[in-house]
Formats: structure tokens, C-alpha cells, sequence
């Protein structure tokens, strides 16, 4: 370590930025553990409630239904507060809806979830912004750490959720244990609040144009429907998976495990792709095979084959990881300013996320309508088609504004 380096690790500067990197680190892992740490209790949730399959699916659905909402208002709360007073805002918010659903009551359930998913949506929007901003250098490597971490912690909630629920917790217990994660993230993110944001270059993040400019950009929607094809496999997959394995004969312990098998995998594939994508000029083969994990994943489960299981499972794992980390990384890739990211972050998880909200809903609707796991299946087949046709798309290198 020469003395520049050392220097900048032991001044306060780096020291600051040491803590925002563990900020960034904790926010990714409260993002999906809260929401993945479900499908592995919908079994239990649907025995406790008496809930249908059509309004369990709606455990997933809210909180995507809340990103589409509140993923169009983050770059403006951002520009009102500031990137950092509106994460600590909704990092408040996101621990007292995880608390909510600890309430013995269906209602509070599903405003739990409700809460849970407006303050995820706004730190999923404005987080990409903050890399691009702090490490524009490093966007490759804080994308795939930032991802990978999320991941991680997903495949923990989903590998936890059972064990913790078969004791004295409960399957409300469960869910809520994530409050203890969340209310140590907000803290840390409080000496954020005293540091100044790195200057910008020239060619930095310092945006001329109109705001809303990004939503006429056709590399924008490419990015936005690629954005929610992906999002619909995953949340479809951390849904029903688990009931899917288990009607096939895997217990459910087992089939919990399967889930956090997908979570690893997705894990391994988020910290390796943007790694290698932010290396190369052109993304559109790695996004169009990435997604086309998808279609040979689902495509097992949907030929039933008991013993290749786990294989299509960490297929769907692989695809959900590398998919995920290029759309983040595309934010960043696909812009000239740090402004610009955060728009097109808004823009893709509000529309993305809308259309994955459709995905839960519609799969545990099919079943109910069909009786069986072939029509839903047979579904998620078809839609991994056209993610695979928008990946390739999205993967062109370009911007969002040709200038």
C-alpha cells in the first residue's frame, strides 16, 4: 500500500467514505430480505389467514405495485431533501412497516407490506444515483457489491424464514425479525448527513436537460421493459416456487431451501456480471443469454422433473442475479450524470415494477383458474421470450440522450 492510498483510508475522508460504503451495503440487504422471506411462509401464512392464492400473491404484488408508485417521486424527494435525509427517511418508514406486520391482524399485514415496499422503492431508485455520483470510477465494482449483497441477504431471509417461524416467533415473528437489520442501517447512515457529496467533473453529473426528457428515450424503454420482464421471474419465482417444489413432492423445509438456493445463486451472478459487463462496449449478448437462464429454468420445473429440480432452480437463481445487476448497471452505463441515473432509475422501476406487479397476482390466478401449475408455468416460459428480445435490446451500448 503505497502512502497516497493509506493516507486516504486514514483521513476523514476516507473514513466517511468506508461508512457509506457499509450505508449502501446494509440498505441492499434491507431490500429484499423483507420481501423474500415470505414465499417461504405462504404456506403458513394461507393456513393461519385463509387467504387465496390470488390475495397471498398479493404479499409480492404490494410492494411492487408501491415501487411502481414511489420510484416516479424519489428523484424529486431527492432534489427536495437530498440523497442522504431521504434515505434515513425511508430507512424510518421501511423499520416501522416491517414492525406493522408483526400485528396479529390481516390488515396489518398487508400495510405493512404496503409501507415496506413505498420506502424500498425510493432507496432502490436513488441508490444507483449515489454510486454514480460518489465512485464514478468504480461503478462496476460498487454495482456488483451493492447487488450481491442484496442478493445475499435474500437468499438468507429465504434459507431463515421456516426455521425462525417453527419457534417461538412464528410466522409474524419471522417477518419481523428484519426490524433489528433495518434500525441498525438507519443509524449508520446518520454520519452520511455531515459529509459533503465528491465533486463532479465536467462530464460528470451536473444535467442540462429538462427533467422527464428520459421517458422519450427509446434506449429508455428498452432498459424499463427489460426491467420488468426480469422483475416478473424473480418475483414470481420467490412467490410460488417454494408451493410449486413442494406439490411436486419436495418438503417444505426443503423446498424453502431450494429457494435460498436461487438467492445464492443470484447472489454469485450479481457480484460477477457487472464485473464484466462494465468492461465491454456492448452488453446485448450478456443480457440475452443471461435471460434465457430463465427460459430453460422455468422450462424444467414446468417438464416436472423431480431430480433436475435443483438445477432449473439455480438456473433461475443465475438468471435472476445477472439480469438484475445489468439493469442496475445499465442506469449508470446508459446516462452521462448522476441526475440522469436517477431519472432513469425512477422511470424503469416505476414502469418495470408495475409490470412486474402483474406477475404473483396472475401466476397464483392462473392456478386457481386451471387447478394446476402448467398454465402459469407454461406463462413464465413465454414471457422469458421476450426477455430475452429486450436484453439484447437494452444491451447496445448508447444513452439515453444521443448528446
Amino acid at each position: 500500500m503505497n502512502k497516497d492510498t493509506a493516507h486516504s483510508l486514514s483521513s476523514p475522508r476516507g473514513t466517511s467514505i468506508t461508512l457509506l460504503v457499509l450505508a449502501i451495503l446494509l440498505t441492499s440487504a434491507t431490500l429484499r430480505a423483507p420481501i423474500t422471506g415470505v414465499g417461504s411462509l405462504i404456506g403458513q401464512i394461507q393456513a393461519d389467514t385463509g387467504l387465496s392464492h390470488t390475495m397471498t400473491g398479493m404479499l409480492t404484488t404490494l410492494p411492487l405495485i408501491a415501487f411502481a408508485i414511489f420510484a416516479l417521486v424519489a428523484p424529486k424527494l431527492s432534489r427536495r431533501f437530498g440523497m442522504e435525509w431521504t434515505l434515513i427517511y425511508c430507512m424510518v418508514a421501511l423499520t416501522a412497516g416491517i414492525a406493522i406486520r408483526y400485528f396479529p391482524n390481516t390488515l396489518a399485514l398487508f400495510a405493512g407490506t404496503a409501507l415496506i415496499g413505498s420506502a424500498i422503492a425510493v432507496c432502490n431508485v436513488l441508490i444507483p444515483g449515489l454510486i454514480k455520483r460518489e465512485f464514478p470510477h468504480k461503478v462496476g465494482l460498487m454495482t456488483s457489491l451493492y447487488t450481491s449483497s442484496m442478493n445475499m441477504w435474500a437468499a438468507i431471509a429465504s434459507g431463515i424464514s421456516i426455521p425462525l417461524s417453527n419457534s417461538f416467533l412464528g410466522w409474524r415473528g419471522s417477518l419481523s425479525s428484519w426490524v433489528i437489520l433495518s434500525i441498525v442501517t438507519t443509524l449508520i447512515w446518520l454520519p452520511q448527513l455531515r459529509r459533503k457529496p465528491a465533486k463532479i467533473s465536467s462530464n460528470g453529473s451536473v444535467t442540462s436537460r429538462k427533467s422527464g426528457s428520459v421517458w422519450r428515450s427509446s434506449v429508455a424503454w428498452k432498459v424499463t421493459i427489460f426491467m420488468g420482464l426480469q422483475s416478473v421471474m424473480f418475483y414470481v419465482g420467490i412467490t410460488w416456487l417454494p408451493e410449486i417444489l413442494h406439490e411436486q413432492g419436495m418438503s417444505p423445509g426443503k423446498a424453502g431451501w431450494m429457494l435460498s438456493l436461487m438467492q445464492i445463486m443470484s447472489m454469485a451472478g450479481s457480484f460477477i456480471m457487472p464485473l464484466i459487463a462494465s468492461r465491454m462496449r456492448s452488453q446485448k449478448l450478456l443480457a440475452a443469454s443471461s435471460a434465457a437462464l430463465f427460459l430453460i429454468g422455468f422450462g424444467g420445473i414446468w417438464l416436472g422433473l423431480p431430480s433436475f429440480a435443483p438445477l432449473f432452480i439455480m438456473l433461475i437463481g443465475l438468471g435472476c442475479g445477472t439480469t438484475f445487476s445489468l439493469v442496475i448497471l445499465f442506469f449508470s452505463l446508459r446516462t452521462r450524470t448522476a441526475e440522469q441515473a436517477a431519472e432513469l432509475s425512477g422511470m424503469a422501476q416505476s414502469i418495470g415494477y408495475l409490470l412486474a406487479s402483474i406477475g404473483p397476482t396472475l401466476f397464483g390466478f392462473l392456478h386457481d383458474r386451471s387447478g394446476n401449475w402448467d398454465t402459469p408455468l407454461a406463462t413464465m416460459v413465454f414471457i422469458s421470450l421476450f426477455a430475452i428480445a429486450f436484453g439484447f435490446l437494452a444491451g447496445r451500448k448508447g444513452y439515453i440522450h444521443p448528446e
